[in-house]
């Protein structure tokens, strides 16, 4: 028998991204969100939602372009850090000991330490709710030649990414339960980092 829980975003994983931005002043910034995923193929797009009270919101409105950048599950604290902050009163990448890199394609900085960008143009913002839904073009992908695989594609089972589980308000780290031989059976959620969110789970506070 199935329980009913109403309306609510009871559904996980979801992926942990760090949204990479400049402000007014050149500042880079960066903030860890979970609501977003791949929302067009051709042309090649993502989308993101932020809430307006966040420092990203006015950064992405701004400049008109951010990034994407994929930690692996060894970075699953630096990314919870990034989405505990606000940019306003926090140099994020000097706090974290990251570098910042003006993107090639987009007037937006990467995370030179993460394994895997995304370099994406605004296309459009529209209004949900308590939340700014972004939807960017991806003008580039980036990757660390370690996390490519045979057929020079980035492989997962190199990046090792991290997910969000928002019932618990947990980051999830990836991890290898099998062995070479059986490429559909690598990976299971394991607990990465339980840490209390005073300010609420990634992309609901002010960074």
């Amino acid at each position: 028998m199935k329980k009913s829980f109403g309306a609510k975003t009871l559904i996980y994983p979801t992926p942990v991204w760090v949204i990479g931005t400049y402000d007014k002043g050149g500042k880079a910034n960066a903030m860890t969100v979970a609501w977003g995923g791949v929302c067009s193929s051709s042309p090649p797009c993502v989308a993101v939602s932020i809430r307006k009270a966040t420092y990203t919101h006015g950064n992405i409105l701004e400049r008109k372009a951010f990034t994407v950048n994929v930690p692996s599950s060894a970075q699953a604290k630096i990314a919870d850090y990034l989405g505990m902050v606000s940019g306003r009163t926090v140099d994020k990448f000097a706090a974290a000991e990251l570098t910042a890199v003006k993107g090639d394609k987009v007037d937006a900085p990467y995370i030179q330490e993460f394994p895997l960008i995304l370099e994406c143009k605004l296309l459009s913002a529209s209004e949900i709710g308590i939340h700014t839904h972004f939807i960017g073009e991806i003008m580039d992908v980036k990757a660390e030649e370690s996390v490519l695989g045979e057929n020079g594609l980035p492989d997962i089972l190199k990046v090792r990414p991290v997910a969000w589980e928002n019932i618990w308000d947990r980051l999830l780290k990836s991890e290898r339960i099998s062995d070479e031989k059986n490429p559909y059976i690598h990976y299971r959620g394991a607990l990465a980092c339980s840490c209390s969110r005073t300010k609420g789970s990634p992309g609901r506070s002010a960074v």
